[in-house]
């Protein structure tokens, strides 16, 4: 059987300025296609990737060339298989409980939110990107994980430090060294409120990891907290901007959902159009088959699911915003072993709290030039900035 087509001609940098166009034509062409400067077979039907996915006997996700063990400085749960992966992921949840997420965490995003609705302007265009959707994420997360002494401007660089580093399949030089900056005040300030969190427990990630009965060694306690940061910044971050965004260019949209309140379909077409997380990696344990392809032992491929939630078999015209489209599975908070631990906390919070206390705050509120919003990512992706007129 043949082995998997090779591309010489797609770049990174167009696969980070606009990726979506070039899936639509290999979702048509070649699903299944080895991209050298990515170094990786990408999958990019919907079917293929979330086989892959389910599959994790025979696709591993400790993927020897990614980034993120450089970005990281750690092998991490999220390049671990089976019992270990699950001993280290179970060590945090009991943080992110569905009793924690009701009374703790859901009652807190609310007070920190009324306070950040409350500083913004009325009648001013104000980008909601560093005033609230970055600060927003950051403050929450800092209080789940036992780091509330992290201000926002601290969390958020050493979250997008991360992030750069781990989606850095270039191997540039300056995001390693961005993140590499960012380790040494992350490490000093878990170190400092694990002794703090010893004597005074409460439930936070830290506090639940440290003062467990089998504790996991410290290392993977301070890997385990850095991809929350990594991931629990940006996620909920792009997410709200995207489904503002998706929303304010689509008034009829935007005006069923308030008749309505049903803001949770808003927030799964959100994530689903322009996916948070866009690509992950997996190793093939043997050789294989992917679509009549070869794929031999040892061979990486990426399941690109920001291409999987735009896949004609299953969303008509995926590439629009549309709450109005039949509900189906998106694929962006992951399938299988890894399926995303902040999920249920990013559907409470952004999808049922804050995305109907901004159109009771501001319920006049308008996008500025939709146009010069710019969208970026290739692992990671979302607006980077959205300038709104709050009335």
């Amino acid at each position: 059987m043949p082995t998997a087509p090779v591309d010489e001609a797609i770049a990174i940098a167009d696969l980070v300025r606009d990726p979506y166009a070039i899936y639509k034509r290999l979702r048509a062409e070649t699903p299944v296609l080895r991209v050298r400067s990515v170094g990786r077979t990408l999958l990019t039907k919907a079917a293929d990737t979330r086989a892959v996915k389910e599959n994790s006997a025979l696709f591993s996700t400790n993927d020897p060339n990614t980034p993120m063990k450089r970005a990281f400085q750690a092998h991490t749960l999220m390049r671990k298989d089976g019992e270990e992966h699950m001993r280290e992921r179970m060590a945090m949840m009991p943080a992110f409980s569905p009793t924690n997420i009701k009374n703790l965490w859901v009652p807190s995003y609310e007070r920190h939110a009324a306070n950040y609705l409350d500083r913004l302007p009325r009648g001013e265009v104000v980008d909601l990107f560093p005033t609230l959707a970055g600060p927003l994420a950051a403050r929450i997360l800092a209080e789940m994980l036992g780091l509330p002494e992290a201000s926002d401007e601290e969390m958020q660089f050493w979250s997008q430090a991360l992030i750069d580093g781990a989606g850095n399949f270039g191997w540039a030089d300056e995001p390693f060294e961005r993140v590499d900056r960012a380790h040494g005040a992350m490490n000093a300030l878990i170190h400092s409120n694990a002794e703090k969190l010893k004597a005074n427990p409460d439930q936070s990630a830290l506090s639940v990891m440290i003062n467990a009965d089998d504790p996991i060694p410290m290392s993977q306690i301070i890997a385990n907290l850095k991809i929350a940061i990594g991931g629990g910044i940006n996620e909920p971050r792009d997410a709200l901007l995207t489904i503002l965004y998706g929303l304010l260019t689509n008034p009829d949209q935007l005006a069923e959902t308030r008749k309505s309140g049903d803001w949770a379909t808003a927030f799964e077409e959100g994530v689903r159009w322009v996916a948070p997380i866009q690509a992950s990696s997996r190793v093939a344990k043997e050789d294989t088959q992917i679509r009549g392809v070869d794929i031999e032992k040892g061979e990486i491929v990426m399941t690109i699911q920001a291409s999987a939630n735009h896949d004609e078999e299953i969303f008509e015209e995926g590439e629009k915003f549309n709450i109005f489209r039949e509900r189906k599975p998106h694929q962006s908070f992951g399938i299988g072993p890894h399926h995303c631990m902040g999920t249920h906390i990013s559907r409470h919070t952004v999808g049922r709290a804050l995305l109907p206390m901004i159109f009771e705050r501001f319920p006049n509120m308008e996008i500025v030039d939709p146009q010069s919003v710019v969208w970026w990512g290739f692992g990671f992706r979302g607006p980077l900035s959205l300038p709104v007129r709050l009335n």
